[in-house]
């Protein structure tokens, strides 16, 4: 049995994770933002589902939370930062305030999340530490700029995590879902007012096509759960778990697209470099 502190339980991939995980006979402390959510949570499962109310925006909390499960729970051996949300809109019309608090839930939760769990799995050299970023932590569509930017830093932070705690037995996977079929796309997501009609030829149809497919998505939340259980015991699990066929295809596509810009203009890039031994001739 391994103990579980999974970030935003009470709806979506985090409530499907959480399931999984006290269905598979693990224990799972599991955060959520309203009292009711936290009564629902452990009648999951008494004396294995235990709820904690937690904002991960609050930094102190985090800290203290993740003290307080070491304590009565247990000695944490995996850590699922799941929580966060969508902000949609052109990145013209959204406004600063808007990517401030998707930076603050989506990027700073999911790092207080880790940082304070980090020390005790340091200590006991093991542990595995994941965080949910999305396929649009590997590619960008048009009106997600924020939601695309906070799940690519992201991306970045646990790549370079990875690196830092590979020496201590520790793990970290980027979960990386596609389109799940949760209310991330419906009631979840904030979404900017439009403003300026040049972008509605653009725009206008992805918002109606999303709102249309929200609750219809292909993936399935049970299955994302299934998946990520398979990888606790794994010798080497993955860097980067990708969700749902959707995803494959779309992060498959951007990154050749990227690989194709960088291959296209690489004697430009090339160019920049002073000329072989110019520097040792300098000294």
């Amino acid at each position: 049995m391994k103990t579980f502190f999974i970030t935003g339980v009470s709806t979506g991939l985090g409530a499907a994770f959480a399931a999984a995980a006290v269905e598979a006979g693990h224990q799972v402390a599991g955060t959520v933002r309203r009292r009711e959510d936290a009564a629902a949570f452990e009648a999951l499962e008494p004396g294995r589902a235990h709820a904690r109310l937690l904002d991960v925006t609050d930094d102190d909390a985090v800290l203290r939370t993740v003290a307080d499960v070491e304590s009565t729970v247990g000695p944490i051996d995996v850590v699922i930062a799941n929580a966060g949300y969508g902000v949609e809109g052109i990145f013209e019309e959204t406004a600063l305030s808007d990517f401030r608090a998707q930076f603050s839930t989506n990027v700073f939760g999911v790092a207080a999340t880790l940082q304070a769990v980090l020390p005790y799995m340091r200590r006991r050299r093991a542990g595995h530490l994941m965080a949910v970023t999305s396929m649009g932590g590997l590619m960008a569509v048009p009106g997600m700029a924020a939601y695309c930017a906070s799940k690519f830093a992201v991306e970045g932070m646990l790549d370079s995590l990875r690196q830092e705690v590979a020496a201590f037995g520790i793990h970290v996977t980027a979960i990386e879902p596609g389109s799940f079929r949760t209310d991330w796309a419906g009631r979840s997501m904030t979404r900017a007012q439009r403003s300026i009609t040049d972008y509605d030829a653009l725009f206008e149809p992805i918002r109606a096509a999303r709102l249309a497919a929200s609750g219809n998505q292909l993936g399935n939340p049970e299955k994302a759960a299934q998946a990520v259980l398979s990888i606790l015991d794994v010798e080497e699990p993955p860097a980067h778990l990708v969700l749902g066929s959707d995803a494959l295809r779309l992060v498959t596509a951007a990154r050749s697209a990227v690989d194709s810009d960088i291959r296209r203009w690489e004697d430009l890039s090339r160019s920049t470099d002073f000329p072989e031994g110019a520097q040792l001739a300098a000294n």
